[in-house]
């Protein structure tokens, strides 16, 4: 998977906008959960809703609604599709 301009921290992404996974950032038992997940290179990952106080952000994640804070987020980067 290329990084390109289009490319953002996943919770910066926008509700409503899907973006690609790009890249983990992080390492170890955190990085393993996000795989878990099914946050792998080039899954599809979208912005649901954003809870009242910014924390946490659901996404949807191959068809299921996932919670994830700020923090976490933060060692994901998808390239935004249009």
């Amino acid at each position: 998977m290329n990084i390109d301009k289009n490319s953002i921290l996943l919770k910066d992404l926008p509700v409503g906008r899907s973006g690609e996974v790009a890249q983990i950032t992080s390492d170890g038992a955190v990085r393993r959960r996000f795989l878990d997940l099914g946050l792998t290179p080039s899954t599809i990952v979208k912005t649901e809703r954003i809870s009242p106080l910014g924390n946490p952000i659901a996404f949807n994640i191959r068809g299921t609604v996932i919670a994830l804070r700020k923090e976490e987020a933060a060692n994901i980067l998808v390239n935004i599709l249009k």
